[in-house]
């Protein structure tokens, strides 16, 4: 071999005396190679130090060995919220143990849907993961007509074909408006998710279950739309505080809007939790560094991701079937409730 050049798959079949389809097999643990084979193919990466790249191995598995987590929101949404990069660190736990590449596109114009739409056309990645559905988005839709693998960070709607990975949005915020009943909360206020994705509209069925459960009538006075943000949560707790001043607890569907929310009472001069009690939903890390610590539904966002990367590692390497699941969440009761 002249000089330092890299060994290539070329390199080492010539060394071991078979095709180079025969050292993709052996590259990539197919039983499709003879014994004797194996042992020579074996030997030669070992002497000549040859590190398989992705695209030997493809020859054999027609596979790029790369994901992508696609991500249809802005880069200050992506920093200023704690779920995303929770999820983050669950899907990239998970590839590395089975060293497969993370490749994170932000689709927030049509020029960079069309970077997607071009990276799937040519198979660049193997799958895709798809994180903040919105029940109109065309991307899920249009990579399923594409034939690429895809699994979603919750769903679209409950009649969802693709693979996705839920936490239990209605069970979480029934079990946070039931703590609040109990406690003898009788004018609950809620801050909705975006109602145009099936995580806001289930957070607000909860809320809806947890008053019927408890014959409670339901003031639509009560209700106020909210965008995930700290400013919508502060906006919105503004608006509930014109309408309804007689509150006395408010079940908001993220941490992040809960802590605009408990800004928001605090302008106002409202004592948290004894003339409101604030919920949340999440349990990020902000939850236990509000002024009082957050009450909140925890929801296992790093096990979302991990669950996410393993099911589109399964469909993408063994033709597994479309897997949805629905993770459990917890009540975890802390002072502002």
């Amino acid at each position: 071999m002249a000089g330092n050049r890299r060994p290539t798959i070329k390199t080492v079949a010539a060394r071991a005396g078979v095709g180079r389809t025969t050292v993709s097999r052996v590259v990539n643990g197919s039983d499709l190679v003879s014994a004797d084979a194996r042992s020579r193919v074996l030997a030669a990466i070992k002497e000549l130090n040859y590190v398989p790249n992705s695209v030997a191995r493809g020859l054999v598995t027609n596979r790029t060995d790369a994901v992508a987590l696609v991500i249809p929101e802005s880069e200050s949404r992506l920093g200023s919220e704690p779920f995303f990069a929770a999820l983050i660190r669950g899907v990239s736990g998970a590839l590395a143990e089975s060293r497969t590449q993370l490749q994170l596109m932000l689709v927030r114009d049509q020029a960079e849907r069309d970077q997607l739409t071009e990276s799937v056309a040519a198979r660049r990645v193997d799958g895709v993961l798809l994180v903040s559905v919105h029940s109109q988005d065309r991307l899920p839709g249009m990579l399923e007509e594409m034939g690429l693998p895809t699994v979603l960070a919750g769903r679209r709607d409950a009649g969802e074909r693709l693979s996705y990975v839920n936490a239990d949005n209605a069970g979480g915020a029934t079990e946070a408006v039931r703590h609040l009943l109990r406690s003898g909360r009788t004018r609950i206020a809620t801050i909705t998710g975006p109602l145009d994705m099936d995580v806001g509209r289930s957070r607000l069925g909860g809320w809806r279950a947890a008053h019927e459960e408890a014959g409670v009538p339901v003031r639509e006075t009560l209700v106020e739309a909210g965008d995930f943000t700290e400013e919508g949560g502060r906006r919105a707790m503004r608006s509930l505080l014109e309408r309804a001043p007689d509150l006395d607890a408010v079940f908001a569907a993220s941490d992040l809007m809960a802590v605009g929310a408990l800004a928001e009472l605090r302008r106002q001069e409202r004592h948290v939790p004894g003339d409101v009690a604030v919920v949340g939903f999440e349990d990020s890390v902000l939850a236990r560094h509000t002024d009082p610590p957050l009450t909140t539904v925890r929801q296992p966002v790093e096990e979302l991701g991990r669950t996410m990367a393993r099911i589109l590692t399964d469909i993408t390497r063994h033709g597994a079937p479309r897997q949805q699941v629905t993770l459990p969440t917890e009540l975890v009761v802390r002072e502002s409730s």
